[in-house]
């Protein structure tokens, strides 16, 4: 997307809560921010593409504290926690992280979420934009479970890009490059309290920094920057152009409640042979057996680069007929296509497939095709 300087502003007020890291933002220049999760989130420091290849070369800071926690904990944590997810949480170690779905009682995605297993009984919640806390808090009261669930002071920090793995280095020593992906260490920094796991949203090497007091924001904020400067560090916000080259899905736009796992293609976190039960594990046993109707699907789009992203779903059309739409859709700066997501009819998701999308500047050509374009980096090369 592209940064309109004559967009309509944000009216900053007590009603949205500021992150820990809101004044280390603004001194960094950001100068865009969107509501996510009650919070304000940066959405744009120079422009997207600037911003994209500050990731994809060098290492980039961002203020993710919207990204609020929820801590669940208790002697029936773990089966609480099955009963949310398809997922089989049998697998998930102490000191590990799982991507994970939260369904409800027909299937349908409440949200998705990086779970985060502190303790055999404490677990952390880290979900996309929604009340998931809501939620997780009515399950609660319904389930006769013994568990406390509070949504904790943690505030996370991403560092991302290939040579995040040097900054670590630098702020917590060789621990940081042996850490493996998806697993999670406690630690301090400073004196300040964190929880420093290898995951994120950018696709590219990166890790996140679980800020376990508020009030250390502004410090760990400045510690990270001055870390990174040897290499070139830049504050920036979550990049869809990368996400979308990565197959990192958004909740709201790619999935939503009325989607399901078949849907959207993340099936394998559905594990219907598990020895817990979770809420949609009826509905779920359904949909397998009758199949879905609808996919979501990679495209590309033909025509000029888009200079922005969709900023509402473009409807898909086969002849007269509507069948779909566009969930998101960029211009690849390394692809130099088109390129996003669709959700349309199974009989129009076969690899090859075109139909049309009507965008602001007129109708499109649309190929469905293979993602994620560029795949997740996961593993820290040796000599770092």
């Amino acid at each position: 997307m592209t940064w309109d300087a004559d967009a309509p502003l944000i009216s900053i007020g007590p009603r949205v809560r500021r992150s820990p890291y809101f004044e280390g933002t603004r001194r960094y220049g950001a100068k865009a921010f969107t509501i996510y999760n009650h919070m304000y989130m940066p959405t744009s420091y120079t422009d997207p593409i600037t911003e994209y290849w500050n990731l994809v070369n060098d290492v980039t800071l961002w203020d993710v504290a919207c990204q609020r926690q929820i801590e669940i904990s208790g002697p029936d944590a773990f089966q609480f926690m099955q009963l949310l997810t398809p997922r089989d949480m049998s697998k998930c170690q102490v000191g590990q992280c799982q991507y994970m779905l939260i369904t409800d009682e027909v299937g349908g995605i409440v949200n998705d979420a990086v779970m985060l297993r502190l303790q055999p009984q404490q677990f952390w919640l880290s979900p996309g934009d929604g009340d998931v806390l809501l939620w997780v808090l009515g399950v609660a009261v319904n389930s006769s479970m013994d568990v406390n669930i509070v949504e904790p002071d943690v505030s996370p920090l991403q560092l991302q890009g290939p040579k995040s793995p040097y900054v670590a280095r630098a702020l917590f020593g060789d621990w940081a490059l042996e850490l493996k992906y998806y697993r999670l260490k406690e630690t301090t920094l400073d004196g300040v309290p964190l929880v420093v796991s290898r995951t994120g949203w950018s696709g590219e090497l990166g890790y996140e920094f679980f800020l376990r007091d508020g009030k250390y924001g502004e410090q760990l904020w400045e510690r990270v920057m001055e870390a990174g400067k040897p290499y070139g560090i830049a504050a920036i916000a979550p990049s869809t152009i990368r996400s979308i080259e990565g197959s990192l899905l958004a909740y709201a736009s790619d999935i939503t409640r009325f989607d399901n796992p078949f849907v959207v293609g993340i099936d394998r976190l559905v594990d219907l042979d598990q020895p817990g039960d979770f809420i949609s594990k009826k509905a779920l046993e359904k949909i397998k057996a009758e199949g879905v109707k609808r996919r979501l699907v990679g495209i590309e789009m033909r025509g000029e680069a888009l200079k922005e992203t969709n900023p509402e779903f473009w409807p898909v059309s086969d002849g007269e007929l509507e069948i779909g739409h566009v969930t998101r859709c960029v211009n690849s700066p390394r692809l130099e296509k088109n390129i996003g997501f669709a959700n349309v009819p199974v009989e129009h998701a076969a690899i090859g497939s075109e139909f049309v999308v009507a965008t602001p500047s007129g109708e499109r050509q649309v190929t469905v095709c293979e993602a994620p374009w560029f795949p997740a980096q996961k593993t820290i090369p040796e000599g770092i």
